[in-house]
């Protein structure tokens, strides 16, 4: 997947520098399972941050009924994260979106989905009918809005189907910040499903079997999208 900047002048400093862009390429990693039969129901399978593609792998493949293939993407944003063990190697963690021009990892991580499910589907991988997108933490808002900027690519709007997940002990999104988001998400999606769970930031057990169920309910449909 390449992903490319326009090079022009975009501003100028205090001190008179003019701020320009090159335009560069960018190549964005995937792990990919494939089933017995294809083309096959695909599920896309977008970490964390900090996380990596192996990681929502292993989570996407315990989710995901045996019918399915999956594709799970690592992040663009490449950093440095502290060794397990005192003195021991470095490890790294990638991410979807940083502070500095946001708006331009939102592009990215739209044009990365797109390219991803054309390629998909022209090598006959992936039924264009079933294409189920699978979030954690921060790529959540991401797929959120791809979905209700690229609908053609999933679903008509008219029949989307969500189902979010959200942990009663999550730090990050604790119950009154997500209060209102099956609200707001049915604005745009005509199903959706909003389950608590008792549990913090993380994928239990119990979330694993539910996305399960989800999923392998709406494989029998046409026209629906995680």
């Amino acid at each position: 997947m390449n992903n490319r900047m326009t090079s022009e002048n975009i501003g100028y400093s205090d001190t008179g520098e003019v701020e320009r862009t090159l335009t560069a390429t960018v190549n964005v990693y995937y792990d990919l399972h494939l089933p017995e039969t294809l083309p096959a129901p695909l599920l896309i399978a977008l970490h964390g941050y900090g996380a990596s593609k192996r990681q929502m792998m292993r989570q996407a493949r315990q989710m995901a009924p045996e019918t399915f293939a999956i594709a799970s993407l690592q992040g663009f944003h490449q950093h440095l994260k502290d060794p397990k063990e005192p003195g021991g190697p470095l490890r790294f963690g990638f991410g979807w979106l940083t502070n500095f021009r946001p708006e331009e990892s939102v592009v990215m991580h739209h044009r990365t989905l797109l390219e991803l499910i054309k390629t998909l589907i022209t090598e006959s991988i992936a039924d264009k009918e079933r294409i189920f997108l699978l979030g954690f933490s921060q790529s959540c808002a991401l797929n959120y809005r791809f979905t209700f900027t690229h609908p053609e690519s999933l679903c008509q709007t008219s029949h989307a189907a969500i189902f979010h997940l959200a942990g009663l002990q999550d730090e990050f999104y604790p119950p009154d910040r997500v209060s209102d988001y099956a609200e707001r998400l049915r604005f745009r999606a005509a199903d959706v499903e909003f389950k608590s769970y008792d549990a913090g930031h993380e994928i239990t057990a119990e979330m694993r079997e539910d996305v399960r169920r989800w999923l392998m309910t709406y494989a029998n449909a046409t026209g629906d999208c995680l």
